[in-house]
């Protein structure tokens, strides 16, 4: 009893800690706008665009207790996808605190995927007549309207029933992310929610393209790997080419369907936290999806503000799928040498 007394009377005498606010510098006011592209990807109009959008969403009602604005909570956002600091480093550049940082990354990304509405798959006549019409420049592939693959981003690692699920082929816990882009690596349509050891054929089977493209007005075609199932609209490689015609649509096909190979390479470059050199992303699975979906998005504007990527290079992205076994439908197959027949 003496002890708990003396210990109330301690913590009672110990004055409490004074709040330390810290600086909140902008960097939009002093940095021009290729240091701006380089630590956070965007040009200084493009970022206040985006303080614009998402201001409605993310502002605080009242600055009590010193509440972090839109446009540092913007800043910082995008300089832990660019970069993937760590919360402390990022918290220590922008005069917030580690959990302030992690709570700022969430809101942001949820608010981004909210507003900036830029991933869709071309649907009327003008949009797949102009898509198909750039596909075709590449190497003279007829009637693609996209090409789609998979890539593992790297996540937290977990415990419990579910863990198996989320562990990839390469041995490391990650999402299996679909994406089908055109030929200016603009995503079209993703799928960020499988878990790592989800083979690309069960999430395409699960992703609705198969109504999309079943319905395309004037039809068209996707193109994919050989870990995909050859169907009427997405066509495969011939594993075993059996005459020239099949050897130059195999080259074609490749040389078409290698933008998708570059755009995940560009993402990954651009926004580092989903590369495996900037960590794995420490969040639940689900938060992880949604930061996915908002480097995708910011990717999307990035290629329509025409956004250069100033250093590092393009990521190379290797996704060696294994190879879809079951048979394809005997239609599935005639549409391919029919295809294949035009080289």
């Amino acid at each position: 009893m003496a002890t708990f007394w003396l210990l109330h009377r301690r913590r009672r005498e110990t004055p409490r800690r004074e709040r330390v606010f810290r600086d909140r510098t902008n960097p939009l006011e002093y940095l021009d706008d290729i240091d701006l592209v380089s630590r956070y990807r965007f040009p200084g109009r493009v970022i206040r665009k985006l303080i614009n959008d998402v201001d409605p969403i993310v502002r605080r009602p009242t600055y009590k207790s010193h509440a972090i604005p839109t446009h540092i909570q913007v800043i910082i956002t995008l300089r832990y996808l660019s970069k993937a600091d760590f919360f402390s480093e990022v918290g220590d550049l922008h005069g917030v605190s580690r959990s302030s940082v992690s709570r700022v990354v969430h809101t942001v990304c949820s608010a981004i995927n909210t507003t900036v509405d830029n991933i869709k798959f071309p649907v009327t006549a003008n949009e797949l007549r102009h898509v198909k019409s750039e596909f075709y420049d590449i190497a003279k592939f007829p009637n693609c309207v996209g090409a789609i693959d998979g890539t593992l981003i790297p996540i937290k690692g977990m415990s419990g029933p579910q863990e198996p699920a989320f562990v990839c082929r390469k041995n490391f816990h990650a999402l299996n992310i679909q994406a089908v882009t055109d030929s200016n690596m603009r995503f079209l349509q993703i799928n960020t929610c499988f878990p790592g050891a989800t083979h690309d054929s069960f999430v395409l089977s699960n992703s609705g393209l198969s109504g999309v493209m079943e319905h395309l007005e004037g039809g068209g075609w996707l193109l994919g790997d050989s870990g995909y199932p050859l169907t009427e609209w997405l066509l495969t490689p011939f594993l075993t080419p059996a005459n020239q015609h099949e050897v130059n649509y195999n080259d074609a096909h490749g040389k078409t369907r290698v933008v998708i190979e570059k755009s995940f390479g560009v993402l990954k470059s651009r926004f580092r936290c989903l590369h495996r050199t900037g960590g794995v992303l420490p969040f639940s699975p689900s938060r992880c999806s949604q930061i996915i979906q908002c480097c995708i998005r910011l990717h999307n504007l990035a290629v329509s503000e025409k956004v250069p990527l100033l250093e590092g290079g393009v990521v190379q992205n290797i996704n060696d799928n294994a190879v879809f076994n079951a048979n394809a439908p005997r239609r599935a197959q005639d549409v391919r040498i029919q295809v294949a027949n035009l080289f």
